[in-house]
């Protein structure tokens, strides 16, 4: 079995990762190359294998630097199932369309560029047809729920509180009569973010595939009510200024949450200030996401359920949209302070580059962050301090305060992803870390290192042969385990050390001939139930 890895090594976007076993293959994500990864080995649209060989994706989350690239991936071949949950599903009907559309209109527009310079026209990466042609492959599915992908490969799905309907992948794969479980995190969410559940445990892995994104820092707020406060303080703070406050917001999952937050902060009177003040969604995805998330109540956490009793908790007297071109444009005209909650969240596309421009140059202006910017991008560039940026081919001088928080962050930090990790047991045999800036990844690594764990940070096109070691001790283990998963007495040192102690007495008694046959004694596992007995 292999596992190759093509995208967000040592890098934040373009998730891809490739499971090769018993003839099939099968691309965890296929994500867009964002920023300076898209000016990588293999630019914005090639692929290092054949995408008519690929026999399925299983796809974590829409966002498009998980899902971006799907389109392309079918319009050169592919003709597999795509594997999500309902959710995930629903989310891409309205991604890769806008997707499809951004690409139109930024390659309509350099193609104009090129024919007054004497230069050949560009093409998109896909269109509305390929998108269509993508969507059709769509399996939805719920959580928790095994499937038979193949008959020698089946898949979970794991809420992992990142967005809407995200999941953590697990998957048994068959081969050489053994059964290797292969976990991959997708983007680990946090604990008591709001709307959606809390990320879930899995149990039991071979080997991990792991995000780190924030494998290098620590998040100072932990609370759903402290990231609440935060970003009252920010608003108010924004608003003392006297002019516009400016939030580049991921259409879908942060859009929702900033209109969780603002409806919660004027029903609880909170913010007074903040109730005369217009607030502007001026993202058509944010629009229709927003509504997905108002249909999706399964997903919902109790909170925003109780929330739901008094209509929709994303909805308030003061909310304005702007469907149309024209309607965005207007809003830079309007007199008086406003916030405008606008896509795309990097600034790399979209009509929030056109509320930068008219922002950015006044000192009264705000410009707040809520989530990350991956390198290379215009979002990365204002948060890293530039005094000056390019915004559709003239200088725009920075006079607005730039504001990051980074409370409101969909991933885990460190800890949360260490809590996470331990949660898993028997430890995998190695974890493979990717989604994150190199430094942060070798952060990450380093604290994994120093608890026993052992692991490995990919490049881009590095590949490892995984097989499950030693299934007949490790499912002994597991049994004995289960004796007492309830009270997980297994994470107290002292039963672990028994563990170890018991794997290598069944080492020492295991004869030559019987290889991996032997098993752990019953009266050793009795007495570790004993033990544990005693212990709790």
């Amino acid at each position: 079995m292999k596992l190759e890895f093509f995208g967000a090594s040592r890098s934040v976007t373009g998730s891809c990762h490739m499971l090769s076993v018993n003839g099939l293959k099968l691309l965890l994500d296929c994500g867009m190359r964002q920023g300076v990864d898209s000016k990588g080995i293999y630019g914005e649209g090639d692929f290092p294998f054949d995408p008519a060989s690929i026999d399925a994706v299983v796809l974590t989350h829409a966002h498009i630097d998980h899902s971006g690239l799907l389109p392309l991936l079918t319009k050169r071949g592919f003709k597999g199932v795509v594997l999500c949950t309902e959710a995930t599903a629903l989310l891409a009907t309205i991604m890769l369309p806008d997707s499809a559309h951004i690409q139109a209109q930024e390659a309509d527009w350099q193609s104009r560029k090129n024919l007054r310079a004497g230069k050949a026209p560009v093409e998109p990466l896909y269109d509305m047809e390929d998108v269509q042609a993508c969507l059709r492959l769509f399996r939805g599915v719920f959580y928790d729920e095994i499937i038979k992908l193949f008959p020698n490969v089946r898949v979970r799905l794991k809420d992992i509180g990142h967005l809407l309907g995200s999941a953590a992948i697990e998957l048994w794969a068959d081969e050489g009569g053994k059964t290797t479980k292969l976990v991959y995190s997708g983007d680990v969410g946090r604990n008591d973010r709001p709307i959606i559940q809390d990320p879930e445990e899995v149990k039991d892995a071979d080997y991990l595939i792991l995000e780190g994104t924030y494998g290098d820092r620590v998040h100072p707020l932990k609370t759903e009510a402290d990231k609440e406060s935060e970003l009252k303080e920010a608003i108010r703070a924004a608003l003392m200024r006297g002019g516009n406050l400016v939030i580049p917001s991921f259409a879908v999952g942060r859009t929702q949450e900033l209109l969780y937050f603002i409806k919660r902060l004027l029903k609880s009177g909170a913010l007074p200030e903040l109730n005369n003040i217009p607030v502007y969604i001026d993202s058509p995805l944010g629009i229709e996401a927003t509504k997905i998330y108002e249909r999706a109540k399964a997903y919902h956490d109790e909170e925003a359920l109780e929330m739901s009793k008094d209509g929709s908790p994303f909805d308030f007297p003061n909310l304005r949209v702007a469907l149309t071109s024209d309607e965005s444009k207007a809003i830079n005209d309007i007199s008086g302070s406003k916030i405008i909650i606008s896509s795309s969240g990097m600034c790399e596309a979209g009509r929030i580059r056109h509320h930068l421009k008219h922002n950015l140059y006044r000192a009264d202006s705000t410009v707040l962050f809520t989530g990350y910017q991956a390198l290379g991008t215009l979002g990365r560039t204002l948060v890293d301090g530039a005094k000056k940026v390019k915004l559709f081919g003239e200088q725009v001088r920075v006079n607005a305060q730039i504001v990051v928080l980074e409370g409101l962050s969909g991933h885990a930090d460190k800890e949360e992803l260490i809590a996470w990790v331990k949660g898993i047991y028997p430890p995998p045999q190695k974890i493979f870390l990717v989604h994150g800036e190199e430094n942060a990844l070798l952060l990450l690594e380093a604290s994994l290192n120093s608890l026993g764990y052992n692991t490995a940070v990919p490049y881009v096109g590095d590949s490892y042969t995984i097989t499950a070691e030693k299934p007949l001790a490790r499912a002994q283990i597991k049994r004995a385990t289960e004796l007492k998963t309830k009270e997980r007495s297994f994470r107290i040192m002292e039963q672990l050390a028994l563990l170890e102690a018991i794997l290598k007495r069944a080492d020492e008694r295991r004869s030559p001939d019987m290889d991996l046959k032997y098993t752990l004694l019953e009266a050793d596992i009795k007495s570790l139930a004993e033990k544990w007995d005693e212990l709790i």
